[in-house]
């Protein structure tokens, strides 16, 4: 029954009572009024939350509870949640039913828990009542609740909550009638103003959920009419049975609360609202609640109940406590805090307002979207837009943490050991003429005004290469300096052009064959070679028929006789990764694919023009270096073999300086095959080059194997051996070529001048090079002989066990994240590079992949280049404060791992990722893994150069990035070439 007293029951008899008890009764009178319109007020921002009275439990709404814990902006969208009507409807789903519920079926769009501490106020008080009044303690009911519920429920459940309060009103007025009746027709008088303004309040809430609820949800039935005539005739026929109850002016309260959940959005209103609410307060003088007819209490526990409630509300505003939250959610949430901290960092400067986003979001989210919201993990916008497309899809753990392996705590390999770089070398110790870069604290320029690079090269443009200021002041170029590198002191901030007419380029392994002519438009090569077979123009393909200057009728000939020359070499076994020397459109490592043979080739940007660039073109790796004054960019002893067809390298010049040079990065016992005429013919001039190097090879050691001659291609090849002991060099009649100085280390590689001598084989066992690496594809998974137990690795473990670690977790990564969870099309990637490699691991993790991987060692960062080779991968040393040596659009696919956030303490973003926008293909990807404010700034600079930015996902200060590379290009040029 109705709390209460019947309101057509009369009381036959009163009497007096003293003045005293009806001052007692007064002030209780107005005290439960102001606790029912404290409820009233609360009602339109507390989250779904409902209360037996059986005071054992409490059910809340898990789902959206870490939606607001973890959405700092707010999401105003209704979420569909799990539903439990196929549940069978038993007795314990009876006693289930709530004693308490606030805005029962759809919430409105504004009626989220907000996270600004003032709108805070409000919560605890309910969390307090609600506690005090459920006399239990709280759990935490594992279903999650069904928001969307049928619109009959919350219609018949607030048809009763009306009548219940008109009978609550009724009854109190009465009950001062019975006790005071001098007083009895003056509160009967006041109390029915105040019911009346009470059931107008109530209306209005009514009417300002249901429009609401019928904007967020448009789709959603709506009552039918017969419905709303029925609840017409009830309000008619309540209103009937109180006709001792006079008419007042309503209480015009609709717009208030529409305002209420605009404190969450205004934190400066609040003061305002509060007095409004103390306002409404005084007005109303009664409690708005919604109990559960069910549930029966006496009018004594009633008055009860509300003393205590009193009495925890003025604690509460004394205090001021934060709301007590479950104990199963409570480290949850702690944990989520802490993220929202990291990742707001940067998400106001990086993301678009989240109101605006959500606008744009469908009615209904995708499953990613809801299980991440449940979970509460954090997503910036860039997930949300690009999980619209459906082209993201995150697995998620059991445990309710998002699957993207490396990622926080969980990372299954720890961060970089300090104590480690202390027993590792870098480039920047190694070679003493590095060059000086100045610290500048210069903040990126967010939002900035990209413009076109204003130079000769136009679309072919390489700062380093193409620095004209720097050449003209050169003194010499007699040893081909204006061929190598010349970096100005600080990166270009301006974009490449697009060669007009550009296309997506072909897929491996048509594009071996085949390219499109307007992507890489010079023909002058053909012109020069295409009787080789170097290039042809063909409509509008650039084809390629696979030769060569020595290999005219296909490089698969070739590649077979130098086999047959030295079966030893074993293509693909024994010998994996090979140099080759002025590669020309680098058809011989093309082919070489086929043999499981991975070849770095090399040539200049000379008036070949854009050799290394159709090689790129194609999908075979390759980089513009020359043999020049300066060490080529890799470690000593690491290449199996190097190649040089008709490469036009002076190797006997300067003493055999260029020569000594490959003997520094060939490896004891590795080959060195030279095709060239010197070799086959008989003029005059061959002849000699011949007798000088063949003194010269002689006193370097190197052995003679074989002299063959290809009959079908009508050239010959000589075939040399480096030795693996130091008993020649030991027993040389001339110190010719000199041995090096002890302290001229050979691995030294960044802007290193080349010294015309020789280093000693390494002797000891445990020294890289004494012994030949294990046969492909096993070297890959195995640790190198060499790294030694007692020496720290990089992450702070022994080294053989700090490689092993750094394998599986790659493995892990690439394929349980990046395979399926960054909305990439691997059959589309080729071209690769791993732009802060350590051991190589993410190559060795795409190694069954039809893919290459240029494995970057930065020149500030240990030196472990040698064991990528050791491995059967390559790679290079750089310093990414400069411009790479790689041609406009080459790759199809760049990551980082931790190498902004390193790069910031040396140099300015801004140039950084102008240089990967020129690297990268458009259609191109990026893929940044780095600390999350470094994400944002990323993010920010990758969104002005019009990048689609595919994911960005936080956890635990780290962050993670995918986007893509569109084909928009500014329309101005810049008024400098920088």
């Amino acid at each position: 029954m109705p709390l209460g007293r019947s309101r057509n029951k009369k009381n036959a008899s009163s009497s007096s009572s003293s003045s005293y008890t009806s001052t007692i009764t007064t002030i209780a009178f107005v005290a439960v009024c102001v606790i029912g319109v404290w409820m009233l007020t609360s009602n339109s921002i507390v989250p779904p939350q409902t209360t037996t009275r059986t005071g054992k439990t409490t059910t809340s709404s898990s789902a959206s509870t870490a939606t607001t814990d973890n959405n700092n902006n707010n999401n105003n969208n209704n979420v569909d949640l799990p539903s439990n009507d196929n549940e069978p409807n038993t007795e314990q789903n009876k006693n289930a039913q709530t004693a308490f519920e606030d805005n029962p079926g759809d919430l409105p769009l504004d009626a989220i828990k907000s996270d600004d501490p003032k709108s805070h106020l409000n919560d605890q008080n309910i969390d307090a009542s609600v506690k005090t009044s459920t006399g239990g303690e709280e759990k935490v009911d594992s279903q999650p609740l069904n928001v969307k519920e049928s619109t009959d429920e919350p219609e018949k459940v607030q048809t009763e909550a009306k009548t219940q309060i008109s009978d609550e009103t009724t009854n109190v007025i009465q009950k001062v009638a019975e006790e005071n009746p001098d007083t009895g027709e003056q509160s009967r008088n006041q109390n029915t103003q105040q019911k009346e303004n009470v059931d107008t309040a109530v209306t209005s809430l009514d009417s300002a959920n249901q429009e609401v609820s019928q904007e967020a949800n448009p789709d959603q039935e709506q009552p039918r009419p017969e419905e709303k005539q029925e609840k017409q005739e009830d309000k008619q026929q309540q209103q009937q049975q109180e006709p001792e109850l006079k008419q007042e002016p309503e209480l015009k309260q609709e717009p208030e609360l529409k305002q209420q959940p605009e404190l969450k959005q205004e934190p400066e209103k609040v003061e305002i609202v509060k007095e409004q609410e103390q306002q409404r307060k005084e007005d109303a003088g009664i409690q708005l609640t919604t109990p559960d007819p069910r549930n029966e209490v006496s009018e004594e526990d009633q008055q009860e109940r509300m003393k205590q409630q009193q009495q925890q509300e003025r604690e509460t505003q004394n205090e001021h406590p934060k709301p007590e939250q479950p104990q199963q959610q409570q480290p949850q949430q702690e944990d989520q805090q802490q993220q929202q901290q990291e990742q707001h960092q940067f998400d106001d400067q990086t993301s678009p307002k989240k109101d605006e986003i959500e606008d744009k979001k469908p009615e209904n989210e995708t499953e990613v979207e809801n299980q991440q919201k449940q979970q509460g993990g954090e997503i910036t916008a860039s997930v949300i837009e690009q999980e619209i497309k459906n082209e993201t899809k995150i697995e998620m753990k059991a445990n309710g943490e998002t699957a993207l392996p490396g990622m926080g705590t969980n990372a299954g390999i720890p961060k970089e050991s300090k104590e480690s770089k202390k027993t590792w070398s870098t480039q920047a110790k190694e070679s003493e003429n590095q060059k000086e870069r100045r610290q500048e604290g210069k903040v990126d320029k967010y939002g900035y005004d990209w413009e076109l690079c204003n130079v000769t090269a136009a679309s072919d443009y390489i700062p380093c290469l193409d620095n004209e200021l720097a050449i003209k002041k050169l003194k010499s170029t007699k040893h081909f300096e204006h061929r190598e590198r010349h970096c100005p002191h600080e990166g270009p901030t301006c974009l490449v052009s697009l060669p007009p007419g550009y296309k997506k380029p072909i897929l491996w392994p048509s594009s071996r064959d085949k390219i499109w002519y307007h992507n890489v438009p010079h023909t002058l090569l053909a012109a020069v070679k295409g009787h080789q077979n170097w290039v042809k123009v063909t409509g509008e393909f650039l084809t390629f028929p696979g030769g060569g200057t020595q290999f005219i009728h296909g490089a698969m000939h070739y590649i077979n006789f130098i086999q047959s020359a030295v079966p030893n070499i074993k293509w693909g076994k024994n010998t994996r990764v090979i140099l080759d020397v002025g590669c020309g459109v680098a058809s011989f490592g093309g082919y070489l694919f086929e043999k499981d043979v991975l070849t770095m080739s090399f040539a200049p940007k000379d008036e070949h023009e854009a050799q290394v660039q159709f090689a790129l073109e194609r999908g075979i790796p390759a980089i513009s270096a020359v043999m020049g004054s300066h060490r080529l960019q890799f470690p000593s002893r690491v290449f199996d073999l190097i190649h040089c067809a008709r490469c036009r390298v002076p190797w006997h010049d300067d003493g055999g300086m260029l020569l000594l040079e490959l003997n520094r990065m060939l490896r004891p016992g590795g080959y060195f095959v030279w095709s060239a005429t010197p070799v086959y013919q008989k003029i005059s001039e061959d002849v000699e080059i011949w007798k000088e190097m063949s003194a010269l090879t002689v006193a370097m050691c190197w052995e003679l194997v074989t002299i063959k001659k290809d009959k079908l291609n009508s050239v010959g090849a000589a075939i040399y051996r480096k030795p693996r002991n130091n008993r020649c060099y030991d027993h040389r009649k001339k110190n010719f070529p000199p041995m090096c100085e002890s302290n001229d280390d050979p691995n030294a590689a960044w802007y290193v001048p080349l010294h015309p001598c020789m280093h000693r084989v390494p002797t000891e066992k445990t020294e890289r090079g004494t012994q030949w690496p294990v046969n492909w594809p096993s070297r890959v998974e195995t640790p190198p002989y060499w790294l030694n137990r007692s020496q720290m690795g990089i992450y702070g473990k022994p080294a053989p066990q700090d490689f092993t670690i750094d394998f599986a977790h790659w493995h892990n990564v690439v394929k349980n994240s990046y395979m399926k969870g960054l909305g990439i099309s691997w059959a589309g990637v080729r071209n690769v590079m791993d732009m802060r490699a350590v051991y190589g691991g993410f190559a060795a993790a795409l190694r069954d992949l039809k893919m290459w991987v240029m494995n970057v060692v930065n020149v500030d960062s240990p030196d472990t280049l040698p064991i990528i080779y050791e491995r059967g991968l390559f790679g290079i040393y750089h310093d990414w404060c400069e411009s790479f040596s790689t041609y406009p659009r080459t790759y199809d696919l760049l990551h980082a791992d931790h190498l902004f956030s390193k790069l910031k303490t040396r140099c300015r973003l801004t140039p950084v990722m102008a240089e990967v926008d020129r690297i990268v293909r458009p259609g191109g990807k990026l893929i940044v893994r780095d600390e999350s404010n470094v994400i944002g700034e990323v993010e920010k600079l990758l969104k002005s150069m019009r990048w689609e930015v595919h994911l960005t996902f936080s956890k635990d200060q780290e962050g993670l990035l995918s986007a893509q590379k569109g084909d928009w290009r500014p329309e101005n040029y810049s008024a400098s070439p920088w």
